[in-house]
């Protein structure tokens, strides 16, 4: 018989993303984020490649990413809406943490399960940081899968990408529960 570990458990089935726009000072600082970038990395790594690494966004940065993200909004032509949302979440950020994707060259391992270890890296990091009493949001959007973007803002080199930035900070507004799937509508089993 397994031997549950019932708190953790009654996290998992309750946790919940905050907003990102509702997160504040004061934000975690090195030595409050290292445990959490520890336990982020404790992830399935097939291979043990570690095909992934961290940038941490701080206050000062945010400003210059918002600024790299209206230009290439503009660059490209997006709508205004657009370039407002993809910059709104570094003007409205204090720290992020930034999940880089970093494909390493495999015989044994896939590109594809290098990208799903590179997710659930942001999803552990999500959850480490929750876990820890901090608000914390996984957000994308456009400047994550802009190749310019992750080039100005980042100076990510061809065979890295953003994965995620995970903003991290003091809760101020606990969002109201949301739909959840119904479990017996996906779920399928085989049993012969």
């Amino acid at each position: 018989m397994p031997t549950p570990n019932a708190q953790a458990f009654a996290f998992l089935s309750t946790r919940r993303s905050r907003p990102a726009k509702t997160l504040a000072e004061p934000v975690p600082s090195a030595e409050e984020l290292a445990p959490l970038l520890q336990a982020a990395a404790r992830t399935p790594d097939h291979g043990k490649l570690e095909p992934w690494r961290f940038i941490v966004i701080e206050k000062p940065a945010m400003s210059r990413l918002a600024d790299v993200a209206q230009a290439r909004g503009e660059a490209l032509s997006l709508a205004d809406d657009q370039i407002t949302k993809g910059r709104g979440q570094f003007d409205q950020g204090h720290l992020a943490v930034t999940v880089i994707e970093v494909q390493k060259p495999s015989d044994k391992i896939p590109a594809l399960e290098q990208t799903y270890s590179a997710g659930c890296v942001c999803l552990g990091l999500l959850n480490a940081a929750l876990a820890s009493g901090w608000g914390a949001n996984w957000l994308s959007g456009w400047p994550s899968h802009d190749r310019g973007f992750m080039q100005d803002a980042l100076g990510l080199a061809e065979h890295e990408r953003i994965a995620g930035f995970i903003h991290i900070g003091t809760d101020t507004s606990a969002p109201p529960e949301r739909p959840r799937p119904d479990i017996d509508a996906i779920t399928t089993w085989v049993r012969a």
